[in-house]
């Protein structure tokens, strides 16, 4: 009985631990699990032009709007909703949060 319950608090530490992992991107800044925290570097990436892939890669918190796609009309403050501007190429070239 001992060792279930060893077992079992080892396995719940673990998985507890697991979730504290910070991704880093290579620019070496962290990845948010939400929305857009610093604007700055975020800025500097849509300066690339990134693609769309590029882009989810990125910021997987932030759900990318591309033009035609359906969405709710609520409103966010926290910048995890991003409607891109797009060159002919369909390079990301700015946009903005709602």
């Amino acid at each position: 009985m001992r060792t279930r319950l060893l077992a079992l608090s080892i396995l719940g530490v673990t998985v507890a631990l697991a979730g504290c992992h910070h991704a880093t991107r290579p620019d070496g800044t962290k990845v948010e699990k939400g929305g857009v925290v610093l604007m700055g570097p975020f800025e500097n990436f849509i300066a690339t032009h990134p693609t769309a892939d590029q882009f989810k890669k990125m910021y997987p918190g932030v759900q990318l709007m591309m033009p035609g796609a359906i969405s709710s009309l609520d409103i966010r403050y926290d910048n995890t909703r991003f409607f891109p501007q797009l060159d002919k190429d369909g390079h990301i070239i700015g946009g903005d949060f709602h």
